[in-house]
């Protein structure tokens, strides 16, 4: 009995997206600067709201503001790579990433990373 190829063994998934090292190393730059760019963001958020706490009911607020974007950050910033298309394209329809950060990616990564963010704009504006 035979079993199944190395080639079907590799790549189970006949469409994910292959990266090579240097997209590896792009993706990650560009994701761990929008990653550093939001949390500095919360940083100084959660500062102003931390200036405003007057009763022990303004902590239990400052706690739910930070539980509720910690989960909105784990759930944009997923670093696999068959989702990075999407989170690139959802963060440049955002504008926490630009096109340029990502020069160097193969085109049809681009153009799927474009596709969705023109899809969120398009979504956005129904």
């Amino acid at each position: 009995m035979t079993s199944t190829s190395a080639t079907q063994d590799s790549y189970p998934y006949q469409n994910e997206t292959i990266w090579s090292r240097s997209e590896k190393a792009i993706a990650r730059t560009a994701f761990d600067t929008a990653l550093k760019q939001e949390h500095q963001k919360v940083i100084q958020e959660t500062k102003q709201i931390a200036n405003q706490i007057n009763e022990p009911a303004d902590l239990w607020d400052l706690e739910h503001y930070l539980t509720q974007r910690r989960k909105e950050i784990d759930r944009k910033y997923e670093y696999k790579y068959s989702q990075l298309t999407h989170v690139f394209g959802r963060l440049l329809h955002e504008q926490r990433l630009c096109e340029e950060e990502l020069r160097g990616l193969r085109e049809d990564k681009l153009k799927s990373i474009r596709s969705f963010a023109k899809f969120l704009s398009e979504d956005a504006a129904a």
